[in-house]
């Protein structure tokens, strides 16, 4: 079962990739690596949820989000591919968590994301992780993620 199917499995249907804000591109190829621009939870350009998790959400809407995020990556990763398919394997998650003053529960926000790159990829989906709290993020979103996929 590849990659696709999997994703019918969980009853993830992509969105359309998001259009960037600013000027850049959403992802750029070099050799057989693919390396993401920074995703935010953002649907039909409005963002999903906003503000800092641990003062304006709970972990489990922050993991929603991130969830939401890490769709659109995909959604990034099949437009630039064409197919989930071609994804060889899922190398890097850089995940940022706009973080309340004393909030220390960034990775288990970002599992959520890690747990859907499993799912999907199987063995492919394991990949390097950084999660890093941060005080703001691009219109007061609370994840930003960023992945290199080898190709």
């Amino acid at each position: 079962m590849g990659p696709e199917d999997r994703l019918k499995d969980l009853c993830i249907i992509l969105p359309e990739a998001p259009s960037p804000l600013g000027f850049y591109v959403p992802a750029v190829r070099v050799k057989d690596l693919l390396f993401l621009s920074g995703m935010l939870p953002m649907r039909e350009g409005k963002l999903l949820f906003k503000g800092k998790v641990g003062s304006d959400l709970t972990i489990e809407d922050a993991q929603e989000a991130s969830k939401a995020t890490l769709i659109n990556a995909l959604s990034v990763i099949k437009r630039e591919l064409g197919n989930l398919n071609k994804v060889k394997r899922v190398v890097r998650l850089s995940g940022y968590v706009a973080s309340a003053p004393g909030f220390t529960q960034q990775p288990v926000v970002l599992n959520a994301a890690s747990e859907i790159l499993s799912k999907v990829f199987g063995d492919k989906g394991l990949h390097s992780r950084i999660v890093i709290g941060v005080s703001e993020l691009p219109m007061n979103s609370p994840i930003e993620i960023e992945l290199i996929i080898q190709v």
